[in-house]
């Protein structure tokens, strides 16, 4: 028996979807789980706000797109009076992209692309994914009642990495569910005069990055965006990998640091992926995770030096930096 399973009996799933064909091909997904029960449907935004108050499910499935309220609307009263996980579902496209993004700001516990369902292979993929992060939203601290765990960003700036003897050039940040939050919540506390460029692994659907990228540039003080194959590595920016496409930097001729994408290796779970890189490590703890998944594999391996707080990443990585922001 999987962990979920022994610390999950059952997981009571509302699903608000538009589309009577969406709605009958998520139920039927949802239920292949043994854990998973769907206690209710929603037609609209009203009506699923309606039903979250009246059924009180674990976790809600949101199509982005309905009538009477948008997904984003019904989000945010849900958060606001009811709060719980909420599984956005979006389009694969830029608008999609976009609007998956505002509402992992106000507060989506994740998102799901939709599929062609025609296709079997697609529609196999949805179902596995859907599944997998239904199980994680009903096992995450909002889903069990716990508050968000906090700490002071600034008491943690002088800490120092153990064993740092170095000071590294690169700084990448990996990231997976619950990430896009993290990712906004580390980058925004970094300062514009970081001397390192950073490197971002996040797992996203094609056509995301992008869009996450530019989001990010509107919002912190480094500059961001979508990594270009062999543009030159430069500090003071952030380069995040593009879906479906492993990122690495090396020397040129010229010793300068160039970034690399490429299909290679092949024989990785996900692609981009945090294990083709390397160096001084320091993971998210369990307190702070929205899934304690990638960072429980790391510190599973012992490859971790340092384990902190969410919000005590930043201080930890200028530590390691060496470096005082300028006033």
């Amino acid at each position: 028996m999987s962990p979920a399973r022994e610390i999950i009996p059952q997981v009571r799933v509302l699903i608000a979807d538009d589309s009577t064909v969406m709605r009958t091909a998520l139920v039927r997904m949802l239920e292949s789980s043994p854990i998973i029960r769907v206690c209710g449907t929603a037609r609209n935004g009203a009506e699923a706000v309606e039903k979250t108050k009246l059924l009180q499910p674990d976790v809600v499935t949101m199509d982005v797109r309905m009538p009477v309220l948008d997904g984003i609307q019904v989000l945010k009263q849900i958060m606001r009076e009811s709060p719980r996980p909420v599984v956005m579902v979006s389009s694969f496209t830029l608008d999609g992209a976009q609007i998956t993004l505002e509402a992992l700001e106000a507060g989506a516990f994740d998102y799901l692309p939709k599929e062609d369902l025609s296709r079997e292979a697609a529609a196999l993929q949805l179902r596995y994914e859907l599944v997998e992060k239904i199980e994680a939203a009903a096992r995450s601290p909002l889903a069990l009642g716990k508050q968000p765990f906090k700490s002071s960003f600034f008491a943690n700036l002088e800490s120092d990495i153990s064993n740092c003897h170095v000071v590294p050039k690169v700084l990448v940040l990996g990231t997976s569910t619950g990430g896009p939050k993290a990712l906004q919540d580390i980058l925004c506390q970094l300062p514009g005069d970081l001397p390192v460029g950073i490197l971002v692994v996040q797992h996203m659907p094609c056509g995301f990055t992008a869009a996450f990228a530019d989001r990010l540039d509107g919002l912190c003080k480094l500059s961001v965006h979508e990594a270009r194959h062999g543009e030159l590595f430069a500090p003071r920016t952030v380069y995040i990998a593009p879906a479906g496409q492993h990122m690495t930097v090396f020397n040129n001729r010229a010793d300068q640091v160039q970034i690399c994408l490429a299909d290679s290796p092949l024989d990785t779970t996900h692609k981009p992926s945090m294990d083709v890189t390397s160096g001084i490590t320091i993971g998210q703890n369990k307190a702070t995770c929205a899934v304690y998944g990638m960072p429980r594999a790391c510190a599973d391996r012992g490859v971790l030096q340092k384990i902190v707080a969410l919000d005590q990443i930043p201080g930890q990585v200028l530590s390691a930096l060496k470096h005082r922001p300028s006033q």
